[in-house]
This record gives C-alpha cells, structure tokens and sequence, in this order.
C-alpha cells in the first residue's frame, strides 16, 4: 500500500503554487478546473476546501493540511498610559418586534422608529443620552433577519449589548443570532426583558429559557447576568436598566486616548440632495473637528460639516461620539476604517493606494469549495436572473444584496447581482438593465419621473421596496417563476392484453384484464414486452361488457381505445401501465 504523501498549504492558493506544490504541469491542473466547471487561470486563487477536491478528483496521493497563515485583521489601537475614560458604546438587539427601538424611544424622548417602514429598524442608528450627569452612546440595530451583517457590526462596535427579549413571547431566532454576535465581539451582555406590562407577560420563563438553552444565568438565581424587567410602554425600570448598564460598562474599565488623531468607524453612508455624501462615523480614538481630512477605505474627503444624531452642529467629537459628516467626495463602505490625513494630496494618496489593493484582491477572488461542488451538480440550461440593487445607505446595500445572494435555487437559476449604489435610481441603472430576465430593485429609493419614463420606454422593470423582506420575497417569487416546471408522473395501474381486435396506423383496440389499481381513459401507458418499454400511447376511451366506462378496476376485464403516433404491432401477453403525467411548478 502506497503511503499518502503530506503537503502543507494556506487557506488560500493560486492555480500555479499548487500545481508547483503537487509537481504537476499548471496545463494539467487548470484542465482538471475546467473539467468541472471552472475556467481558471494561473493566478486564480482556490480555497483549501477546492484545492482538496481537486487532489481528490486527480486520484493522487497526497492529502493537504493547512498551514497557519498569517491573520490579516484590522490593526487595533494600543492604548497609552495616557488614555482616559470614555462613554460605554452600547448596542440594542434581540428580535423583530421585541421592542428595541420602542425602549430607545422611552430612553431617548422621541419617536425613532417614525421612520422606519414597517415599524421595523432597517438601519444602524447611533443616538447618545445623558445618565446621572454620564454619557452613554446607543446603537439600534435591526432585528429582522436579512440584517444580520448589520448586526454584526453592531456587535463588533460595541461593549455592553443590551439583549431585548418580549415577556410575553420568549427567546426566538433573532435573540439567539445576537447572543452569538454579542460573544463572538466579547461584548458583555445586558437582558432586558420588555413589555411586563403585558397580560401575557412570564418574565421567568424568558429566564428560564436563557438560562437552560443559552448559558445567560440572571443574577438573582446566583448566575452572572443582568436581568431588569422593564416596560418602554410605560417606562418602568427604564433608569434601572441604564444604571445597570453603566455599572457592567465600569467594570470593563473603558478607555481612549484624546491625544492622538481620530479614528473610528463607518456605520452609515448614503446620498443626500443638496449634501452630497452624508458619512455616519463613530470616533474611537482622538477628536474628530470640521476642516480634518479622512479617509476611509477608498474614499477621502474634506468634514464641511458635522453633526449629532439630533442634528445639531459640533465643532469636536471626542471617543464613542456618533456623528454624521458631509464632505467625503464618494461614498465609503460600511465598516471602513476612517483616519485622519495630513492634507487633501495625503488622504488621496491613501484612498488610491487602498482603491489599487482592493482591484488586486478582485482580480485574485477565491474560488470555494462550495462553489465548486455547485459548479459540478449545475446543469447546463439554469436561467440567470440579474439584479441591480440601489438602497439609501450602504448598510442597507450590503445587507440586500448579502440576503439576495442567500436564496437558494438547487443551481437551477443563477442570481447574478450586476450593479450596486446608493442613492435614487438613475438612467445609467436602466441602461445597465436593458438584459433578459433583468430586475432594478430599489430599497427606500425614488424613482425620478424621467428615469421611470425611461424604463418604460426601454421596458425595464423597477421595483421599489422599504421593507426588506417583501424585496426578498419578490425576488424569490421572480426566481421561482424561472425555474423550469418539474415533471410528475403517477402510476394509476396495469393490465395484460389478452387479445388485440384491430390494428391502424395511429389506433389499436384490444382487451384485457387489469392486474393492479385500475383502467381508466384520458391518461398515457407504458407498451411494456417481457419487462422491456416498446412504445407508449394514449388511451381514449375504456369499455366494459362493450359500455364506456369512466374506472375498470383490478380483476376486471375491459376493452381499450388506444391511440399512437406510429403503427403498433400490439401482441398478447403484453402490458399496459397506467400513468398520468402533469407539469408541476417548481417552487424555492
């Protein structure tokens, strides 16, 4: 027995490194990519997962282990022995419906969820509230499921996350989902238990569940967390919820350094008319000032203005202040890290440099396993559905266009996301969208009455959405209306010919007795000869005793009708197996 050969290699691996590392011509091993679906060049990069099933599929030898590669993660901020202390960033989640932005409502003074379609929050929004002369900065985000990246980085923002759970309806999907983000961040967790007010209401059992499924002990049963029964409707234990809040947060020790140039994080972008790009940031580290230069990710601008969640103007924003700023000269991502440069030349120097890496790093994607493994079971004649996607902040973008690339399909219809931005919808969009089977969609977007003349005129289809799941729905039905109907057949029974009366050219009538089920007319059989399929014909009418018939059952004997689409030579001792065959519409 042969003994498998060890190779070493990273997660990730061009084609010409691993058909080096296997000593095998780079020929070779792109033929083998290509034979199962994926046209790949030399600097093509595969995953670990994809380069094994290729070593597999090659029948060598040689199994991969991966090697520890090197983490490329965000270079985090050393703290000086400077640093001072700073407001707990604290984020509000659990699920939809639960009551986050009805609590923040009660804590702030004001109706943020107004804003919202549907009464459900859809963006990340930063607030900041005042407790016993103590700031405190407030992160809503959203509890519907497509927005899980955008709690995510909720979760990755913040210290203390205050889990919002209904009384009266428990722990569901969303509540678990943010539990998860709220450790995988080391974020201490904060249980708030709303809407005690109700009938319904079991504040225990909602403990109970936390504690039995979800390792959150309450502190009154000798556990370790927070617990405060709360109501945002009528505001009780609001201000004991924030004490708790502030006292989980002392205990962590929070610090930032002031003296340094600002940095932090970009948590909202969109465009606004008259504004041109309106930035939410989040200052982690120093004093953000109107006039500084920032970048942040490939794009740079100058702050014209800056402003608090209420709108009002700020000339400094220290550590866990959120601000909105105007003046970038295009859109960031979410999630990008914002700095300060020098001057105007720097900060475009940087954004171009971090523009040219990211082209690199498209120019290499990775190839995954998974991707392969659909490439190999997808048939050859899967339809493409094509979607442009424009939203009103770049969290929202991401979110759409991550929740419409979740549908699931079985490989037969392919969704293709061909354009993306922020903001309304523009004539660019449509000319963009003039292809077959081609979808603008448009989340919390206008649609200018030219544009919308223009895709008439072009027959684009534009949808317009702002709730995020009639927009998935929308699009799973889309999806599903290309799916290639499936064929089902149903056995209705069998009968041997004992004898055939006349045969034409497209007709035989014959008799026989039925073996199984029944006889019936209207319906399709098998022709089947000693186990073998000869032909296959359509029965037209049954008689029984020389009557028509509508059903002759098993151990009946009966005459048949049959038609065919050439001359059949039907013999005794054949059979005829009854089926119907419909077309049925697939669905997702």
């Amino acid at each position: 027995m042969r003994q498998e050969k060890i190779v070493a290699i990273t997660d990730s691996v061009t084609v010409g490194e691993l058909a080096d590392t296997l000593g095998l011509s780079v020929t070779t091993l792109i033929g083998e990519l290509f034979k199962n679906g994926i046209a790949a060049t030399i600097n093509q990069r595969l995953d670990f997962e994809t380069a094994s099933i290729i070593v597999e599929e090659l029948g060598l030898d040689v199994r991969l282990e991966k090697k520890a590669a090197v983490a490329h993660e965000r270079k985090m901020h050393k703290l000086s022995d400077h640093a001072v202390s700073r407001p707990p960033i604290v984020a509000v989640m659990g699920h939809v419906d639960h009551g986050k932005t009805s609590l923040l409502d009660a804590i702030l003074g004001q109706k943020t969820v107004d804003d919202e379609a549907g009464g459900i929050t859809q963006h990340i929004s930063a607030y900041q509230t005042e407790r016993n002369g103590r700031m405190m900065t407030l992160l809503d985000t959203p509890g519907h499921e497509a927005f899980a990246a955008l709690r995510q980085h909720g979760a990755t923002l913040t210290d203390v996350v205050i889990i919002v759970v209904a009384a009266d309806d428990g722990v569901k999907p969303q509540t678990v989902e943010a539990i998860r983000f709220a450790r995988t961040a080391h974020a201490k967790i904060v249980v708030a238990i709303n809407k005690i007010d109700k009938e319904a209401a079991n504040p225990d059992m909602v403990k109970a569940q936390l504690a039995s499924e979800h390792g959150l002990n309450p502190e009154e049963w000798n556990g370790d967390t927070v617990m405060v029964e709360v109501s945002a409707k009528t505001g009780q234990n609001i201000d004991k919820l924030l004490d708790m809040v502030l006292l989980v947060a002392d205990m962590e020790d929070l610090r930032a350094d002031e003296d340094v140039p600002a940095e932090g994080l970009v948590i909202e972008a969109h465009m606004e008319k008259g504004r041109g790009a309106v930035v939410g940031l989040l200052v982690e580290n120093g004093h953000l000032k109107p006039g500084h230069y920032l970048v942040a990710g490939q794009a740079y601008g100058h702050i014209r203005t800056m402003q608090n969640f209420r709108g009002d103007t700020l000339k400094d924003a220290g550590p866990s202040t959120p601000v909105n700023v105007t003046g970038f000269k295009e859109l960031p991502q979410f999630g990008d890290v914002f700095r300060i440069a020098k001057n105007e030349k720097e900060a475009r120097t940087i954004a171009t440099a971090n523009r040219i890496e990211q082209e690199k790093l498209a120019a290499t994607t990775n190839v995954t396993g998974a991707d392969i493994l659909k490439l190999m079971n997808q048939q050859y004649d899967s339809e493409d559905f094509n979607v442009v996607v424009k939203a009103d902040v770049q969290g929202s973008l991401t979110s759409v266009v991550d929740s419409l690339k979740l549908i699931e399909t079985g490989g037969e219809v392919t969704l293709h996301v061909i354009g993306t931005g922020v903001g309304s919808i523009t004539e660019k969009d449509i000319h963009l969208a003039t292809g077959k089977n081609t979808v603008i969609y448009g989340f919390n977007v206008d649609l200018p009455p030219s544009v919308k003349r223009l895709a008439t005129r072009e027959r684009v289809e534009v949808r317009l959405f702002n709730i995020i799941y009639e927009l998935l729905d929308d699009a799973k039905q889309s999806m599903e209306n290309l799916l290639a109907p499936e064929v089902v057949e149903t056995e209705i029974g069998e009968l041997e010919i004992k004898g055939v009366f006349r045969t034409l050219r497209d007709e035989v009538i014959a008799g026989g007795k039925v073996l199984s089920g029944k006889a019936t007319a209207d319906v399709l059989a098998r022709v089947k000869r000693k186990g073998e399929q000869i032909a296959e014909v359509e029965v037209t009418s049954v008689q029984r005793q020389q009557q028509a018939a509508k059903d002759v059952f098993e151990g009946e004997m009966c005459g048949l009708n049959l038609k065919t689409t050439k001359k059949l030579n039907l013999e005794e001792g054949d059979h005829l197996e009854f089926f119907t065959r419909e077309l049925v519409k697939k669905t997702l």
